[in-house]
């Protein structure tokens, strides 16, 4: 159903300015460029939403890469040949938001995006020129279609990765779609309704508001404030008002 006047002038009532924002988004599907992915459908409406207000975007498919399992940042100093996660690395953090998608297999998250995970962890001994860890001042959400049960479970695993390693998450952080149990249409298949879905449909774009705004005033910010979350100061011995500043 079409907008009134009214709605679409309700819709467009803000003076939020996101130019300068960047956002990558990572799609987790096992299937390589050239062939449907139902979760790059849900992911390219957040994305549609995002480049509508300014922000920069990259969505791109991690089965593209080669990236060897390890946590460490380049694979090739342990053993591979060829690691593509410095070159993935560099475009995660030239990125304020990052948007991880997955389908469900067997319940969980696919393998795929366990290895974005892996790989992301291998950063997380950088720090920042504040001294926080790498991803502190960015935020991140979560994506996710399938056709069994396992969507807020794979949101909880990825959401929870992705907070421990340092970005920021926030509320309504994630959104998807699962069809009928069992073999059946999937999220962009004509007889879904997937793209139809209003819960669907209203969650990925409260996340991506949301993804928007936080990123937006954490830039604003100047990033999460550098006072006791620095880990040089605390290996120095600075304590951060710890209530037994002596032990050791």
């Amino acid at each position: 159903m079409a907008l009134s006047a009214k709605q679409q002038a309700l819709c467009g009532q803000h003076d939020f300015d996101f130019t300068g924002l960047r956002a990558v988004m990572l799609n987790c599907t096992l299937k390589p460029s050239g062939s449907l992915s139902h979760t790059g459908e849900l992911m390219k409406v957040s994305q549609a939403i995002m480049e509508a207000n300014g922000v920069a975007t990259e969505l791109l498919r991690a089965v593209d890469y080669v990236l060897p399992p390890g946590v460490y940042p380049d694979m090739t100093e342990h053993g591979f040949e060829r690691d593509d996660w410095p070159q993935l690395r560099r475009q995660v953090l030239g990125a304020d938001i990052c948007v991880i998608g997955t389908p469900i297999w067997l319940g969980e998250e696919s393998s795929v995006c366990r290895r974005i995970i892996e790989r992301l962890y291998g950063e997380s001994g950088r720090l920042n020129e504040q001294g926080q860890y790498i991803y502190y001042g960015r935020v991140a959400g979560c994506l996710v279609t399938g056709n069994e049960d396992g969507a807020k479970h794979c949101a909880m695993t990825v959401l929870y990765a992705l907070q421990h390693l340092g970005y920021a998450i926030p509320p309504q952080a994630d959104a998807g779609w699962i069809g009928e149990a069992g073999p059946g249409p999937s999220y962009a298949d004509a007889e879904s309704g997937g793209p139809s879905n209003d819960f669907t449909q209203r969650n990925v774009t409260f996340m991506t508001w949301n993804l928007m705004h936080l990123a937006r005033l954490l830039r604003l910010a100047g990033g999460i404030p550098a006072h006791g979350n620095q880990r040089r100061e605390w290996e120095a011995g600075c304590r951060f008002d710890h209530p037994n500043p002596d032990y050791r």
